[in-house]
């Protein structure tokens, strides 16, 4: 067995109440793009699939770039990473969740609120641009990964992206008898994409084998962080830019009236 080959321990699901009570210590750090990245293969999922407000690239935290980079680096040769989804807009995390709540209430009509609520965030977390509890992807702090080969092939990961069912957690090829050759193909690919990203510095939500934080209230709840470093943001706007850029010309600060 190699190193990339090791096993995907199980991880408890967050404590979604207690994630949202940790600190947030908002550390300033861009959004840049991935798209000029070569090690990185970029394919934004929502664009593709006709989200509505989706963006074209792929957007995350300087620093989960330069992690993003670390775990392309770990890969065996001829895996490439591919990265699906990082920043999103509030819209688009206010689409996919009324969707899937939607859907899954179609399928559960006796589900009570609770449960209705329990089931979606177990694959869409509830929108939220609220400073001290963001949604994950508005931080710039989540991305969504899978693997390809060098021409470009995505590699059997045993389900769907964003499909929602047992197969898509992290460990489920872990804890059920992986027999037939596709199961344990798509075991290995998880364990290899696994073994990088977490190597790198990201944590994984259990529910996701696409999903991985780093420096959001999500990561910090998984690695026992005091505090998270990213909140919601934006992508930057020229105006904002002009105003921050003439205000440090003129010493003034950019909100003063």
């Amino acid at each position: 067995m190699t190193e990339l080959d090791q096993p995907i321990p199980r991880v408890d699901d967050p404590d979604w109440t207690h994630v949202s009570q940790i600190p947030v210590v908002e550390c300033e750090e861009p959004l840049c793009t991935l798209r000029l990245a070569p090690a990185l293969r970029v394919y934004p999922a929502y664009l593709h699939l006709g989200i509505p407000d989706a963006v074209t690239d792929c957007h995350v935290r300087t620093g989960v770039f330069e992690r993003l980079l670390e775990a392309s680096a770990l890969l065996p040769d001829g895996h490439v990473l591919v990265i699906l989804d990082g920043w999103r807009p509030l819209s688009v995390q206010q689409h996919l969740y009324r969707t899937l709540e939607s859907t899954i209430s179609q399928h559960h009509p006796l589900a009570d609120p609770d449960t209705l609520e329990r089931l979606t965030r177990q694959f869409v977390a509830p929108p939220s641009a609220n400073p001290q509890a963001p949604s994950p992807h508005l931080t710039g702090g989540a991305v969504d990964v899978t693997l390809c080969d060098a021409q470009g092939r995505l590699l059997d990961m045993g389900s769907r992206f964003d499909e929602v069912g047992p197969r898509s957690f992290t460990a489920h090829y872990e804890l059920s008898e992986a027999t037939s050759e596709s199961e344990l193909r798509a075991r290995h690919n998880r364990r290899t994409l696994h073994r990088a990203m977490t190597a790198a510095g990201f944590s994984n939500l259990p529910s996701e084998w696409w999903h991985y934080d780093f420096g959001n209230q999500l990561w910090a709840w998984h690695t026992g962080r005091p505090s998270a470093c990213y909140g919601p943001t934006e992508l930057p706007r020229l105006e904002g830019q002009w105003h921050q850029q003439l205000a440090e010309r003129f010493g003034i600060s950019p909100h003063s009236n």
